[in-house]
């Protein structure tokens, strides 16, 4: 994500000028001063909206509200369990969650992490420790309506087997390290879905959709339902210390680059 001033413009753009405030999405070279962006992947920011929260907003919770609104298919009143809640998408995923009406469980690995997940509204707050039968408990023996999974590994297995009739579990990453396997007869006797959450091939395949999705969170963001966790801003030539702050799991929340 990149966000910033317009400078110029080609001969055939019709949406913005020089002075727009804008946000883009780019799959490489938004470690600049200067990035150029094609038309149809930059978006006009509200006045109010800061450029790092813009940045924050639109991977990180565009994957999460994707995978809770289309694929999870979350209801008012439902149960969502959210791994790795103190990340950009775990806390967004617990906001969004929220702002859907649905009742949260979120699951992050330290003291100050579930703070973070905590202050940004989550219901009940658990560790990895135990961490089966405190979902039993904490869904009375139902199990989880949809479970929100971008962790993998020793965490999937037990999510695997917490879900309720009807479930949803949603695959968004393995940050683990660890690619699970899943006992499909799990799916077969407890009767829920496995579901995979791919933003990027969204936004693409489905670009109307995804212009409403981020209409919506535009408008929730001016509501004050949700609020993007920005861990810090550094740097651009802190860019090689930090981004190994969040390949090690170290990082809670988003953070920015400024040039």
């Amino acid at each position: 994500e990149v966000a910033g001033t317009v400078e110029a413009v080609g001969d055939k753009v019709t949406k913005f000028q020089p002075g727009d405030r804008v946000v883009s999405l780019s799959s490489l070279g938004a470690y600049a001063q200067k990035v150029g962006a094609d038309e149809s992947t930059v978006l006009k920011l509200p006045k109010a909206m800061s450029a790092e929260d813009a940045c924050a907003l639109m991977c990180g919770y565009g994957t999460s509200h994707h995978a809770l609104k289309q694929r999870g298919q979350l209801q008012s009143g439902e149960t969502l369990c959210v791994l790795g809640a103190s990340g950009a998408t775990g806390v967004a995923a617990v906001q969004i969650g929220k702002a859907m009406g649905a009742k949260v469980i979120a699951v992050a690995s330290t003291d100050a992490k579930r703070d973070i997940a905590r202050e940004a509204g989550a219901d009940i707050v658990l560790g990895y420790d135990n961490l089966k039968d405190e979902l039993k408990e904490a869904t009375g023996g139902k199990g989880v309506d949809v479970a929100f999974d971008p962790v993998g590994g020793e965490a999937f297995d037990v999510l695997s087997r917490s879900m309720a009739w009807n479930g949803r579990l949603l695959v968004i990453g393995f940050a683990s390290g660890t690619i699970p396997k899943l006992p499909t007869n799990l799916t077969l006797v407890k009767g829920y879905s496995l579901v995979g959450v791919f933003w990027g091939a969204f936004t693409q395949k489905e670009p109307a959709v995804y212009a409403g999705n981020i209409e919506e969170l535009f408008a929730w963001y001016l509501d004050g339902k949700i609020k993007p966790v920005i861990e810090g801003v550094y740097p651009l030539a802190d860019a090689g210390v930090v981004l190994q702050r969040v390949l090690s799991r170290g990082a809670a929340g988003k953070i920015i680059l400024r040039p």
